[in-house]
C-alpha cells in the first residue's frame, strides 16, 4: 500500500484538480467562448496549412508514381520550360521511334521494359452521345508493367492484342460515365477515327492528376498497331518509356541508353545528343526541396495563428486567478499546498487550449469531407496531424497559463483571503 499512496494520490489530485477547472469554464460561457475562439482560429490555421501541404504533396507524389517508378522518357524534347529554355536547339531533333524501341530492347541489359507510346486528340462517339476533343494513347506491350494504374472493370490488352492490333480499347471512368451513362460498358462499340472498337476494359476513377498529366479518367488507350492508321508519329510526339530493372540504378540506365542511342543514330563522339531522356525521379528529389520550403512558411506563417490564440488563453487566466484570489486563499488556508494550485489552473488552461484544439480539428475534418465530395481534389487529415494538433493545444495550455498558475500559487493565504475581486 505504501508504494500505491503516490499513485492514489496524484489521481485525486488530478480529478479534483480536472473538477475544479470543468467548474471554473462553465462558470463563466462567455470567457470560455472567447478562449476557445482563439485557441479554434489559431489550430484550425496550422493545421489546415499542414493538411493542405501534405495532401498536395501525396497527390503530386502519387501523380508521379502513376508514371512509372525508375523510369527513363526517351523523348525529342527536354523537360523544363523556363523562361531561359533554348527550345532552338531541338527543333530538328527526330521523333522517337518504334525502331529505336526495339534496338533498347535487343541491346539493353539494364532494361526491364520498354514501350512505344504516340498521344493524339479524337472524338470518340457511341450511339447518340459523343465525346469531342477526347485524349487518345496508342500503346505498345509493356505499358501494363511500365505504368501504375487499376481497372474497376475489365481487363487489359493482352501482349498477342496489341501486336496483332486487334480492335479493342481500355477507357477512362468519365469516358464511359459520358458515353454509356450508367450502362455497362464492356463488349460495347465506340467509334473513333472511323474504326469501331470494342472495350475491353474500364480504368478506375482516380481523379485529376496534381502534376499536369492525362488522367486515366479521361484517356482512350488503343494498340499502338491501330493509332498508326490513324496518325502521323512524325507530328506527334510519340515518347519511348524505359524501366529499370530491379536494384538498378536509373543513372546507369540513362548512360546505357545514351550509348545505344547515339550507336543507333550513328552520332560522332563530338555530336550533341539528338534526343533527351527525362527521369521522373528527378523531379521527385526536387519535390523535397519544394514541399519542406513550403512546411517551415506555412508553419511560420500560421505560428502566429498560435500565438494569438495563446495570448488570449493567458489573458483570460490572468483574470481568472484576479477574480478567484480568495479562493485560492481558503483553499491554501484549508492546506492546499502549492502544486495543487498551481496544477489546478494548468489543468484549466490544458483543458481550454485543447477543446479548442479539438473543435478546430473538428473544422477542418468537416472541410476536408466537403472538398473532397464537391471538387476533384482530394484532402487527407491524417492522423499525424491530428496528434500534431492535440500537442500543439496542450503545449500552448500549458506555456499560456503557467505563469498565471504561478502566481496564483505563490499567493498568501492572509492576503488572498481579504483580496476582493
Amino acid at each position: 500500500m505504501k508504494i500505491l499512496r503516490p499513485f492514489i494520490v496524484l489521481i485525486r489530485l488530478a480529478r479534483e484538480s480536472m473538477t475544479f477547472a470543468y467548474q471554473a469554464i462553465t462558470a463563466n460561457k462567455l470567457r470560455t467562448f472567447l478562449s476557445l475562439f482563439g485557441i479554434t482560429i489559431g489550430i484550425f490555421a496550422i493545421i489546415s496549412v499542414f493538411t493542405m501541404v501534405d495532401s498536395l504533396e501525396k497527390n503530386v507524389r502519387d501523380s508521379l508514381q502513376s508514371l512509372g517508378k525508375n523510369v527513363v522518357y526517351v523523348q525529342k524534347w527536354p523537360w523544363g520550360g523556363n523562361e531561359e529554355y533554348p527550345w532552338w536547339k531541338y527543333m530538328n531533333r527526330p521523333q522517337p521511334t518504334i525502331d529505336d524501341m526495339e534496338e533498347i530492347r535487343r541491346r539493353s541489359n539494364l532494361t526491364e521494359a520498354a514501350c512505344f507510346n504516340v498521344g493524339f486528340r479524337q472524338q470518340v462517339k457511341y450511339q447518340r452521345n459523343d465525346i469531342p476533343d477526347v485524349t487518345i494513347y496508342g500503346v505498345s506491350t509493356d505499358y501494363d508493367n511500365i505504368r501504375s494504374f487499376e481497372l474497376a472493370e475489365g481487363r487489359f490488352f493482352s501482349p498477342f492484342e496489341l501486336n496483332a492490333g486487334r480492335n479493342l480499347t481500355v477507357i477512362g471512368h468519365n469516358i464511359a460515365k459520358n458515353l454509356f451513362e450508367g450502362a455497362d460498358p464492356i463488349g460495347k462499340t465506340i467509334h473513333l477515327g472511323g474504326k469501331k472498337l470494342s472495350v475491353i476494359g474500364v480504368f478506375e476513377k482516380e481523379g485529376k492528376s496534381a502534376i499536369g498529366e492525362d488522367s486515366n479518367d479521361d484517356l482512350v488507350l488503343i494498340p499502338l498497331e491501330v493509332a498508326k492508321s490513324m496518325v502521323d508519329f512524325r507530328r506527334n510526339g510519340p515518347w519511348i518509356m524505359v524501366k529499370a530493372k530491379p536494384n538498378v540504378d536509373v543513372a546507369d540506365l540513362m548512360d546505357e541508353l545514351r550509348g545505344i542511342l547515339r550507336s543507333h543514330h550513328r552520332l560522332k563522339p563530338l555530336d550533341d545528343d539528338n534526343f533527351a531522356l527525362n527521369q521522373i525521379s528527378l523531379m521527385k528529389d526536387s519535390l523535397d526541396a519544394i514541399f519542406g520550403s513550403i512546411n517551415f512558411a506555412g508553419g511560420f506563417i500560421a505560428f502566429f495563428s498560435i500565438i494569438v490564440g495563446g495570448f488570449g488563453i493567458a489573458n483570460i487566466m490572468f483574470v481568472s486567478v484576479k477574480e478567484r484570489t480568495s479562493q485560492i486563499g481558503i483553499q491554501k488556508a484549508l492546506g492546499a499546498k502549492r502544486y495543487f494550485i498551481l496544477i489546478q489552473f494548468l489543468y484549466e488552461s490544458v483543458l481550454l487550449a485543447t477543446l479548442g484544439g479539438a473543435i478546430g480539428l473538428l473544422l477542418i475534418f468537416v472541410g476536408t469531407i466537403l472538398i473532397n465530395n464537391f471538387t476533384d481534389f482530394s484532402i487527407y487529415l491524417t492522423l499525424s496531424n491530428i496528434v500534431r494538433g492535440i500537442l500543439i493545444s496542450a503545449v500552448i495550455g500549458i506555456a499560456s497559463g503557467f505563469v498565471p498558475a504561478w502566481i496564483a500559487s505563490r499567493l498568501s493565504p492572509v492576503e488572498a483571503i481579504n483580496t476582493k475581486a
